[in-house]
């Protein structure tokens, strides 16, 4: 039996980056603390993720940044959402779209249709694009995911047209990484995805949809002050503090 104890210290490697090259705000230099965990579990990746980490893969992180605290965990009220008429449009559109969910797999289809909406938006919205090869996939997103780790995916007429990589925690939902198919960018697949998580954190029983970072600035996030309501998290606390979550509208902040 795994006592409590040990699922909140599952063996790990620690380590801090070096300074590199911020990709939110320019100007600045991120400095990221990271722990890799070959065999974590439910209770530890709940704990970590409530208090700001993320995962990718096998590694958990938080940024430790030198004089500079823009990074805020942000969380959907799910008990207590209402979906926007935008939104509702968005699962009108989505009627004939077939939903899987299951443990993260690897094929060919999942690399080409990462590779093409990443250079989408290469080209629309100037990213970095590098090819995504099988082994980087699976580092950051097949591996690790354990009994919590799940992808959601999207099917349109037989074709992979998107994928969500979720953890379903013992509270709420961590929406990891969500990439689709920009021909079938009519559909707001980002919009849908997210409204889908809503509706399978409800049929848990689970309070929140944790959506990662905001970054006050940042246009790559605005998209996030629309999923109301929702609540921030203020720094990192440790595993012995407990979090401080408080109500937020950051709509005005766009």
């Amino acid at each position: 039996m795994i006592t409590e104890n040990k699922k909140l210290n599952p063996p790990s490697t620690d380590f801090t980056t070096l300074n590199y090259n911020c990709a939110y705000l320019p100007d600045r230099k991120v400095r990221m603390r990271y722990k890799y965990i070959e065999q974590s579990n439910k209770t530890f990746a709940t704990e970590v993720i409530k208090r700001g980490w993320r995962r990718f893969g096998n590694y958990y992180f938080y940024p430790v940044c030198k004089d500079c605290n823009e990074c805020k965990s942000i969380r959907i009220d799910v008990k207590n959402y209402k979906f926007t008429k935008s939104q509702k449009k968005s699962i009108k559109r989505n009627i004939d779209t077939e939903i899987i969910v299951q443990k993260p797999s690897l094929t060919d289809a999942h690399i080409d249709l990462y590779n093409k909406y990443h250079k989408y938006k290469a080209e629309k919205d100037s990213w970095d694009f590098k090819m995504m090869r099988n082994r980087e996939y699976r580092d950051n997103f097949s591996e690790g995911a354990n009994d919590f780790g799940k992808e959601v995916l999207y099917i349109r007429d037989g074709k992979l047209i998107g994928v969500d990589l979720i953890d379903i925690l013992e509270d709420g939902i961590s929406s990891i990484y969500f990439f689709y198919d920009p021909e079938y960018s009519h559909l707001s697949l980002g919009i849908y995805s997210l409204m889908y998580q809503v509706k399978l954190a409800n049929i848990l029983g689970l309070d929140w949809i944790y959506l990662g970072y905001w970054v006050d600035g940042c246009k790559a996030f605005a998209y996030k002050s629309n999923f109301q309501p929702q609540e921030i998290l203020d720094d990192f606390p440790s595993l012995y503090e407990v979090p401080n979550w408080e109500s937020v509208d950051l709509r005005t902040s766009k």
